[in-house]
């Protein structure tokens, strides 16, 4: 990385920049987070372009889904002529390779833009710090914005993907007004009220993959679609951890597959008649390696999943798989709804035997959210080696 971080010192150099710069890129990040879930294996990116001397908003744009055409693109289509001279903020650094595409640098020189405000440099290193430069070798002035924390959050799982070759991974967690998890007997059993739920619904919406265990379906039968109205073709790829294909031919997710793809992820040698009968089902099997305890390994699941293309992986699974994501540093972000009542019924700890105080007293994470949704509260903790967003 050190490679990447002189070429960001290098592009950073630059004229300051000012209050509208903030505003402006505080609304390429507000569009950026529209194609959160809809854009992988690229980064959801936002971009606005904006006359500078009136300060009007000429056009905006955001990655449209299957991750092309790009923000940059989108909004130099609506903007036109009424580009030139104007200035465009991005939240990642405007690529400049070709791809299914022509690079987004080639396009805003042919454009007239005379100003770029970008979010942060791009890791790829396809591009990396060549964008600015092929910029301003063509006598584009370029900034680096405000707003790099909230950029950075918007693409980290581009950037995960390409470093560590693993996606950003979000932990959600639902627990009672005490800090348990109800089990279910076949049937979803809720710790949180409607308006709780659907903000969940929310964060299934701006994922690429959602992740839970075999016991989690075999409790609970989940759908875990996005049940938001109008939202469905939001649903992220549901991904199931069995590690001999157990996943029931019956369970409710294969009952859907034109929502959302079923990716069942198993050991390799998992028995060959189980693989065969969830593929019948519709099913797409994949591998990976298990750890000392026979249970598929979290590092290697989620390495399958960023080499299928996954960015942002989001786990809603019982405690066993949550502990085992967070026990090997892979979450990235703690969404802790916690409902305003105790449930009745047979309980559980969120991992097993710890509570959720090791992440809420954890000094490896910090809190970055605190809201209500009705009677429940809505928290979120960030690493605090990823900066903060």
């Amino acid at each position: 990385m050190s490679g990447l971080n002189s070429r960001a010192s290098e592009a950073r150099r630059s004229l300051p920049v000012s209050q509208a710069d903030a505003a402006n890129m505080a609304l390429a990040v507000a569009l950026g987070k529209r194609g959160l879930g809809q854009c992988w294996p690229n980064p959801s990116v936002g971009a606005v372009i904006v006359d500078p001397s009136s300060g009007r908003i000429i056009s905006c744009g955001w990655t449209s889904p299957g991750g092309r055409p790009h923000a940059e693109a989108n909004a130099l289509a609506d903007a036109g002529e009424a580009a030139r001279g104007a200035t465009l903020y991005a939240t990642l650094e405007p690529c400049a390779h070709w791809g299914k595409t022509p690079p987004c640098s080639d396009g805003i020189i042919a454009s007239g833009i005379a100003r770029v405000v970008y979010g942060v440099v791009d890791p790829d290193p396809r591009v990396a710090g060549k964008g600015i430069a092929r910029l301003r070798a063509h006598g584009i002035e370029v900034a680096a914005g405000p707003m790099t924390a909230e950029a950075r959050w918007l693409a980290l799982g581009h950037e995960l993907r390409l470093t560590a070759n693993r996606p950003f991974i979000q932990l959600k967690l639902a627990v009672d007004a005490a800090g348990f998890v109800p089990v279910g007997d076949g049937a979803p059993v809720w710790a949180t009220g409607g308006e709780a739920r659907a903000r969940a619904h929310l964060l299934r919406a701006e994922a690429d993959a959602i992740l839970v265990g075999h016991g989690t379906v075999t409790a609970d039968d989940p759908d875990l679609t996005c049940r938001l109205p109008g939202l469905a073709w939001r649903s992220p790829v549901r991904v199931v951890l069995s590690s001999n294909a157990e996943l029931s031919s019956k369970a409710r997710m294969l009952g859907n597959l034109e929502t959302a793809p079923v990716w069942v992820i198993c050991a390799v040698d998992a028995p060959k008649a189980n693989i065969a009968r969830l593929e019948t089902a519709g099913a797409i099997c994949m591998f990976a390696a298990t750890g000392p305890d026979g249970r598929l390994d979290p590092r290697a699941v989620a390495r399958a999943l960023a080499e299928r293309g996954i960015t942002r992986l989001l786990v809603e699974g019982g405690p066993s798989v949550a502990a085992s994501f967070f026990t090997a540093g892979l979450v990235d972000e703690a969404v802790i709804v916690t409902g305003g009542e105790r449930v009745t019924g047979p309980i559980i700890r969120p991992f097993g035997s710890p509570g959720l105080e090791i992440i809420t007293a954890n000094p490896q994470y910090r809190l970055s959210t605190e809201r209500f949704a009705g009677a429940d509260r809505w928290t979120v903790y960030r690493r605090a080696d990823m900066g903060q967003g």
